[in-house]
């Protein structure tokens, strides 16, 4: 099978779990024999193995995007003009900057985005339609990484006679985050985009009923398929580190929590035996974070636990591996609808417990793994008091995270994922 994965890419700035399921995704569906093209869009991709996805250039580059918006001037250059915007090195230095770009100016592109080829990036749909068109032969199916991608769909499933499938995972928060101005309407075209697309699936059932209400379908045209990682590549520890130890992994932001954790590790920290216990924070961040981040140190400093709290800017592949084998427990207090949690998964697959709220897809994911602690009210101190025996306890916290590991080698295990889909997508085929 000949597949086309278009997917957003984040730059390199922060831990995005689209981005790293997309290409754990694309890896196993080629380990399976299927010839599968990724192409980025926006931002390069947060790429642990730059050789395996060289497939396609940057398509609406994240820069010509502003510009083609802004600008009508832009939305008639010609494409050498437009290459200067879209190289690498430079989106890379553009991811970085994020926050520059008002609230305003991000609802008006994404509406833009949505309306296809109504919109003013209709030059850039064009390009990829065109890029699609010459790699013959055309693909069988094309797969959005997420449905704000699906302002595309219609554009490629007639001019290409492609099917369309959409994955979906943690649209909504994005779109509401535009503010009412902007939300509304949003959700409108999504409603609409949807008719074009031949099929959706859920990483989670939880978020698939949640979705599938929004954009106003049946529940039953949404599957459920729950992506998976590759568990050869996550290995628990010999043991337990030598000093307890709570992760984060994520972006380093209020809406994952991360305020809440400092709150309750200061909490921790202030009780009996737990002088040792240290805070890992990884995940990155970006410039619109710097604020956050700068009042989270200074909460630190005052409460006399700086020393025990440590940032690690490094997230991507195999260090990030190592670092979560030197985890006691794994606590991401999100404050959002989740609807993948792949920080959780990886925690898992690494023999290490995880402590979550009782939202999104964690009640299911700790149902089905049998690997962590649901917390009910999300507060720093019900973390705290669900942290505290798995840290005075590591031998019981070792115990949870390998049952956890058992469960995702049962559920999560990527390749079962990848023939899964591609079950999926003959079905989709032979209907369309």
């Amino acid at each position: 099978m000949k597949i086309v994965q278009i997917t957003p890419g984040s730059g390199d700035n922060f831990y995005c779990e689209n981005c790293l399921r997309d290409q754990a995704l694309v890896k196993t569906l080629r380990s399976l024999g299927h010839d599968v093209v990724m192409a980025p869009l926006y931002l390069p991709l947060q790429n642990e193995s730059p050789e395996t996805f060289k497939d396609a250039p940057i398509f609406f580059g994240g820069v010509n995007v502003y510009l083609q918006q802004k600008l009508g001037f832009f939305r008639r250059t010609p494409r050498w003009l437009d290459r200067l915007f879209d190289n690498l090195s430079f989106l890379s230095w553009v991811s970085r900057r994020a926050g520059m770009t008002s609230a305003m100016d991000l609802g008006e592109a994404t509406l833009s985005m949505l309306k296809g080829e109504h919109g003013r990036q209709v030059k850039e749909l064009d390009r990829l339609v065109e890029w699609l068109a010459v790699d013959k032969p055309v693909p069988d199916v094309i797969i959005l990484s997420n449905v704000l991608l699906s302002g595309l769909a219609a554009a490629l499933r007639h001019r290409l006679k492609v099917p369309v499938v959409c994955l979906l995972q943690d649209e909504e928060g994005f779109v509401d985050g535009l503010g009412e101005d902007y939300s509304e309407a949003a959700w409108e075209l999504l409603r609409r985009n949807c008719r074009e697309i031949d099929g959706f699936v859920a990483v989670s059932r939880a978020y698939g009923r949640r979705i599938a209400a929004k954009l106003g379908m049946d529940k039953d045209l949404v599957h459920t398929l729950y992506m998976g990682i590759d568990m050869n590549a996550y290995q628990p520890a010999d043991s337990p580190p030598d000093r307890s130890a709570i992760g984060f992994l994520s972006r380093m932001c209020p809406q994952r929590g991360l305020d809440k954790l400092a709150e309750a590790f200061i909490l921790l920290k202030q009780s009996q035996g737990m002088k040792s216990c240290r805070l890992q924070i990884a995940g990155g961040r970006s410039r619109a974070d710097e604020p956050f981040l700068m009042g989270l140190r200074r909460r630190l400093m005052h409460a006399g636990v700086a020393d025990d709290v440590i940032f690690m800017p490094e997230f991507l592949g195999e260090r990030r591996r190592q670092w979560l084998r030197g985890l006691t427990v794994m606590c991401v207090p999100e404050q959002e609808e989740v609807a993948y949690g792949l920080f959780a998964m990886e925690a898992l697959a690494t023999g290490v417990p995880v402590v979550e709220p009782a939202i999104g897809v964690f009640p299911e994911l700790i149902a089905l793994t049998g690997g962590g602690v649901i917390v009910k009210d999300n507060s720093p101190q019900s973390f705290a008091e669900a942290l505290r025996p798995l840290l005075l306890d590591q031998g019981a916290a070792r115990k949870l995270g390998m049952q956890g590991r058992k469960g995702m080698e049962a559920h999560f295990d990527v390749e079962k994922t990848g023939a899964d889909l591609i079950a999926l997508l003959r079905k989709v085929i032979g209907a369309a």
